[in-house]
């Protein structure tokens, strides 16, 4: 009678068990991190880029911390594999830094997740980006699924033959549509093509007939991240992406997980059916600001926030590569962030410099344009490098031209321009058109603009010989005065000015300040089980409204200098 009644107990609590696992699993909920461009590089001897600075002399034009890059991901792993609500990892795309011609790459991070994978059972979800694979390269497509196999082509319900795409079960009532958006013959546009994208359609059919939400992840953004990003920044974003984004959200796609950009961007897209999709493009893991993000997902509502990568073994980092400094190790172990960001600053600043020079732009001496484009760049180069305060500095120059530059913490304008590049890059951008950055930026820009006019017009109409007689009174450029002179008579006023800047300000407004509704990095959006008729007449509203609304503020912003005398007061 008491083994009856033991193995009665045994199956009650068996059965009680079951049940309560399947209850846990069936209401929708899960949570995973999103880390995009790893960009592993095996560390070696830091290589110094024409960087004027004993700690940061290694920083690369794009500004990623190569040689930390293999720490950073284990920091990552670490911290995924500590978190009990990380279920699983999902990377879209660039894994390694060159990947496509040093296998080697591909092999050591693929040995880092196979060991989080043995360590916590947790599954990581990848798919190609740009620099992961190509034809005739060491890493080809098929080479890729091979090294891979184990983090989601393994689990894959389908995989399209002709590439990487594939789909997998994510909890129980996801699918992942792992979509391959990149092309092998090329460097970084997207190869998103007509097959690829109807696949994508089917299967996203597929997993509503099977009961699954439809969930999408690809390299390539699928919405704008920058302002009018298929111009800015083509190469980054997928082709047709609008009608793209249509067919996606009409096609039961609420959620799309990118990267490629390297920012830390949520965007937003609702149909003419008034279905709503998210694109949240993930900044890269290995450069400034060090963040991955994290996703709680219920029936009712999609919970996302971003993480930091705060520090490093720095002993391990050291021992791999020794060339590092005591001092460079020192500054890392104090503030990692700060470091990273310090890095950023220079890399960004190598990065744009470099195209900033007669050789890059394409012209020779001897060339018509030579002396007028030459004069242009030398001017800007020399500007960009002035201290803003203090003797012979921006803001005594600006006086001189009518201009007043506020006071600020930035030391050059570099140090701004990189700023807000790092901005752009952490995502939630808030500097509007009054904020002190905005107002140093543009009134630099009417700066630059008005000493280059003096120095092309000199360029253009060789008035060198009568510069020099002219030096001998103090005078040092006959086009230099007569501009003082006009500000001086006429006022600020200056209609070429005011065009640049009216066509100008809607974008750099749009770059600076991020007011789409969605907030990029920590936020509370409606869930897959929210999706009715009565929510859909809603967002088509609501959608309306907002086209509506940035119509008129970009109208607004164009005719502010088009009506009103430019002196930067605020209009009313």
């Amino acid at each position: 009678m008491k083994k009856l009644i033991s193995v009665i107990l045994a199956i009650s609590i068996l059965m009680s068990v079951v049940v309560i696992g399947a209850s846990a699993q069936d209401d929708g909920t899960m949570s995973f991190a999103v880390a995009s461009d790893l960009h592993y590089v095996e560390p070696t001897e830091p290589v110094e880029h024409n960087i004027d600075d004993p700690i940061f002399y290694y920083a690369n034009r794009r500004a990623q911390m190569e040689h930390e890059s293999g720490f950073i991901i284990d920091e990552f792993l670490r911290q995924c594999a500590e978190d009990d609500d990380c279920d699983f990892v999902l990377i879209p795309g660039d894994l390694a830094n060159d990947g496509k011609v040093i296998l080697q790459q591909h092999l050591d991070v693929a040995e880092k997740l196979a060991k989080f994978e043995k360590e916590t059972g947790k599954q990581v979800y990848v798919i190609d980006g740009n620099h992961d694979l190509g034809y005739d390269c060491e890493t080809t497509p098929e080479v890729f699924k091979e090294v891979y196999y184990e983090f989601g082509y393994k689990e894959a319900l389908t995989v399209f033959e002709d590439n990487c795409s594939y789909t997998a079960n994510i909890g129980d009532k996801y699918r992942l549509i792992a979509l391959d958006s990149c092309d092998p013959s090329k460097s970084t546009e997207d190869g998103l093509t007509t097959d690829k994208l109807f696949w994508a359609l089917e299967q996203a059919d597929i997993a509503k007939e099977d009961g699954k939400y439809p969930i999408l992840m690809m390299h390539h953004n699928l919405l704008d991240h920058l302002p009018v990003q298929r111009i800015i920044s083509r190469n980054f974003i997928v082709r047709w992406h609008y009608s793209t984004a249509e067919l996606f959200a009409d096609h039961g796609i609420k959620l799309v997980f990118t990267g490629h950009e390297h920012c830390s961007d949520a965007a937003t897209f609702t149909s003419a059916l008034g279905n709503v999709i998210y694109d949240f493009a993930t900044t890269s893991l290995s450069m400034y600001p060090l963040e991955y993000r994290m996703f709680h997902i219920t029936d009712e509502e999609i919970k996302y926030e971003n993480k930091k990568i705060t520090s490093i073994d720095t002993q391990a980092l050291s021992a791999a590569v020794p060339d590092l400094t005591d001092e460079q190790l020192a500054l890392m172990d104090e503030d990692f962030e700060a470091y990273s960001k310090e890095f950023f600053h220079h890399g960004i600043k190598y990065r744009l410099g470099r195209g900033m020079t007669m050789e890059q732009i394409g012209m020779e001496e001897g060339d018509f344009f030579f002396n007028i484009v030459n004069a242009a760049v030398t001017g800007l180069t020399d500007m960009l490098d002035m201290p803003f305060y203090g003797e012979n500095s921006i803001q005594e120059l600006a006086k001189e031209y009518g201009l007043e530059i506020p006071d600020s913490d930035y030391e050059t304008p570099w140090h701004l321009v990189t700023s807000l590049v790092g901005m752009h890059y952490a995502g939630s951008e808030y500097y509007d058109l009054e904020s002190t950055e905005v107002t140093m930026l543009l009134r630099t820009l009417v700066l630059i603009l008005r000493v280059d006019f003096a120095n092309i017009t000199d360029a253009l109409f060789l008035v060198d010989l009568a510069n020099k007689a002219l030096a001998t009174f103090g005078i040092e450029s006959i086009s230099d005065e007569l501009t003082k002179l006009g500000i001086k008579v006429f006022g600020s006023v200056n209609v070429l000015e005011y065009a640049i800047l009216g066509l100008i300000s809607p974008l750099l407004y749009a770059f600076a300040y991020d007011d789409d509704g969605v907030e990029d990095n920590n936020g509370t959006l409606p869930g897959y089980g929210t999706v009715d008729t009565l929510n859909n007449l809603s967002n088509i509203t609501a959608n309306i409204s907002n086209i509506i609304n940035k119509i008129i503020s970009t109208v607004t912003m164009m005719l502010k200098y088009a009506l009103k005398g430019f002196n930067f007061v605020p209009v009313a």
